[in-house]
């Protein structure tokens, strides 16, 4: 009898087809209910999601009760999973941190000059048929702070980037030394520390009931006059009304976000401010880096049920 391995999520067809190369069946059905998930997920010996899918416990107990040995995240965070209740049920978990870090590195310089340039609202004035050259000047990056909430895989590629465009950095990693974090070319500081000194300010830390709203009115208010916020890593991390207040009232003069604390989101009144920039959980979306990580998670699913014994 064949593993049989649900995908669950949108995922680059080399996914499916490494792990049919190795004898394992496929099904491959995005967009699944959360009953309708509980009710199929025993009969598979293995799960792969991206981000859209909550692996609940409900889902990890329904599985364990079947064939379910592990269950493979398609990117970095996991914090649609389970972990505790996974590792109860000795259900194994991988994900595939660091291959899409460049993707997202490289979106995050891009959202910088968006803000800094003020480029959302000057495309918008165009296809508008207004020529508004005069009221939309910005500011140049060079010589500017940025600084980094977070120094993992893609928080080391903003630092290399940055410093690459004449910026200093400066860095706050809980679980990094001071000399690590010199070592990627940043300056080791307080938390915050971070939202005082920078005139950029980019988070890249994972969610945790730790780290919920970490970013709220308080941290929001010490930023400098005229700074900018950028969150590519989780939504959740940042308090999203207290966001809006800064951004009507000071001191931000602009912020990005590519995550949100509910995805897709509630009707906010962030999405009416000219100076906020929002996209839809995008960081990871390019060709290379699906390619990579799609690759990684069937390899990680191969190799896990491959190592098992009697359950083939």
């Amino acid at each position: 009898m064949p593993f049989k391995i649900l995908i669950s999520d949108k995922i680059e067809a080399v996914c499916s087809e490494r792990l049919r190369a190795k004898g394992f069946e496929t099904t491959e059905k995005s967009g699944l209910s959360a009953a309708d998930l509980e009710a199929e997920i025993g009969q598979y010996h293995g799960l792969v999601v991206r981000s859209a899918t909550s692996v609940t416990a409900e889902v990890l107990k329904r599985g364990a009760k079947g064939n379910l040995k592990i269950v493979g995240r398609a990117g970095a965070g996991l914090d649609n999973i389970d972990l505790k209740t996974a590792e109860a049920l000795g259900i194994k978990v991988v994900n595939t941190p660091g291959l899409n870090a460049n993707a997202v590195a490289e979106l995050t310089i891009g959202l910088m000059l968006v803000l800094s340039r003020r480029l959302w609202p000057a495309m918008e004035s165009m296809k508008a048929c207004r020529w508004e050259k005069k009221g939309l000047s910005g500011v140049e990056i060079r010589g500017k702070t940025i600084g980094l909430l977070g120094i993992g895989a893609v928080g080391r590629l903003v630092a290399r980037k940055a410093l690459g465009l004449e910026l200093k950095v400066l860095a706050h990693d809980p679980f990094l030394s001071p000399e690590a974090v010199k070592e990627c070319g940043a300056e080791p500081v307080g938390f915050e520390e971070v939202f005082q000194l920078s005139d950029y300010v980019s988070l890249h830390m994972p969610k945790t009931p730790e780290t919920v709203n970490i970013v709220d009115g308080r941290i929001l208010g010490m930023m400098k006059k005229g700074s900018y916020l950028i969150n590519c890593a989780r939504g959740g991390l940042v308090d999203e009304e207290a966001l809006t207040k800064a951004l009507k009232e000071g001191p931000l003069a602009g912020a990005a976000s590519d995550v949100f604390s509910k995805e897709p989101p509630e009707p906010s009144p962030l999405f009416g401010l000219p100076n906020f920039v929002a996209l839809p959980h995008m960081g990871a979306s390019t060709e290379e880096a699906q390619l990579a990580v799609a690759e990684k998670v069937a390899d990680l699913v191969i190799e896990h049920l491959e190592t098992q014994e009697g359950i083939a």
